[in-house]
């Protein structure tokens, strides 16, 4: 039940993340002067509609995505003439620009939104971690083997850092010698160790010699551990203080939410620069191989993790995909190409950019460029995306993400 609500609610906040994106080329238009014919939630056949000053509001049956129509987006619009001298074409370049930019700016406050109530309600997660203590957070025994998807087989007893005496909270200061501050810095002492490890430990104040016997780990080849061959590892049974997450008061949910927006906005524009790299993983996946984790998913995909998020009672990691989903429809949508809104905007600013040259040369303003001649660019950009969008989907479904 839990699985059915979340992708329910997911769903739900997808289809409002693009009908608030309409929002925002409608709000502009309509406060720039131009005609905002129709502002419509949803495809297909019309369920309801209402018309209030000039434009038509409605609901359509198929709920997957919106629209809003602008009178006179290319020359080749048909336009009613009383409202000719009000096309979008007709219009001052930083009137267009505002209006195309609105969509993407939409976006971006609504993930904003959606973080301040994050940190607010669950916290927010540390994107930029700082390096962990070589501190011990927690002792366990030790696994023989670690599968290829990162798995590790089940193990029994107290493991090597317990049977030795080890407790949480102790701080190693130094493994055979070498003094260590974090857990970066013991990992290689332990993990290549060839024996008994002498560790000094500092313990209520106190500094005392504590001897360790790694155990020997076999990792297998595979994403989850990131070998092309098995190799063999020592471990000592511990984990290390991991600030991953941090909480926030009232006061401090909003400059909280300002920094973590900024590290968001960046890791998605990584993610993002990077789509064109991920189809050798995704045909990996496709054809039978391990699924990356750091791929992209599809719609259907992102849905069914937002299932899984709530199914697990992690409801902030659901609304935490929708503030993804938000910033990289916002990052997307200004990509310089046809037909995003960034490819409309690159138009805007040729033609700004050409009538200037122009003028210097004492020759008359140009006329708008014209669509039709950059439809073969934009049908292409359209066949890319659509077998993009087919591989995500196929990984989706014959070998998906498993997160939760």
């Amino acid at each position: 039940m839990g699985f059915v609500i979340g992708v329910i609610v997911f769903a739900l906040g997808l289809l409002l993340s693009i009908a608030w994106h309409e929002c925002g080329h409608m709000w502009a238009a309509q406060r720039t002067g131009m005609v905002v014919r129709r502002y419509f939630v949803g495809f297909g056949p019309t369920l309801w509609s209402t018309r209030r000053g000039g434009t038509e509001y409605g609901v359509k049956a198929i709920p997957l995505g919106g629209f809003c129509d602008i009178a006179g987006m290319t020359t080749y619009d048909e336009i009613a003439p009383e409202h000719a001298d009000r096309a979008m074409f007709r219009q001052k370049a930083w009137k267009r620009l505002v209006v195309l930019a609105a969509g993407p700016a939409q976006n971006f406050i609504l993930g904003f939104v959606l973080i301040v109530i994050l940190a607010i309600g669950w916290g927010l997660p540390n994107l930029n971690p700082p390096p962990a203590p070589a501190q011990v957070a927690e002792t366990s025994c030790v696994s023989a083997t670690v599968a290829g998807d990162g798995s590790s087989a089940p193990c029994v007893g107290t493991g090597p850092a317990a049977a030795a005496g080890l407790q949480p909270g102790d701080v190693i200061v130094s493994v055979n010698g070498a003094n260590v501050t974090t857990a970066a810095q013991m990992t290689p002492l332990v993990r290549y160790s060839t024996g008994p490890l002498d560790l000094q430990v500092r313990r209520d104040g106190v500094v005392r010699q504590v001897q360790v016997t790694p155990q020997t780990v076999t990792y297998e080849a595979g994403t989850g551990t990131g070998l092309k061959e098995p190799l063999t590892f020592r471990q000592i049974g511990i984990a290390y203080p991991q600030q991953t997450h941090r909480d926030f008061t009232l006061a401090g949910a909003v400059p909280g939410a300002v920094v973590f927006t900024g590290q968001l906005a960046h890791a998605t524009w990584d993610a993002l620069i990077s789509l064109p790299q991920k189809v050798g993983a995704l045909w990996t996946a496709v054809t039978g191989g391990e699924r990356a984790m750091d791929t992209p998913v599809s719609v259907y995909g992102a849905t069914v993790l937002g299932g899984d998020a709530a199914e697990a009672g992690q409801w902030q990691s659901l609304v935490l995909l929708l503030v993804s989903i938000n910033f990289f429809l916002g990052l997307f949508n200004l990509v310089p190409l046809l037909p995003l809104d960034g490819g409309h905007m690159a138009i805007v600013g040729y033609e700004k950019l050409r009538d200037a040259v122009r003028r210097r040369l004492g020759k008359p303003r140009g006329g708008p460029v014209d669509y039709l001649k950059l439809m073969p660019a934009t049908y292409a950009v359209l066949a890319v995306m659509g077998c993009y969008m087919v591989l995500t989907l196929t990984a989706d479904i014959v070998n998906p993400l498993k997160v939760f």
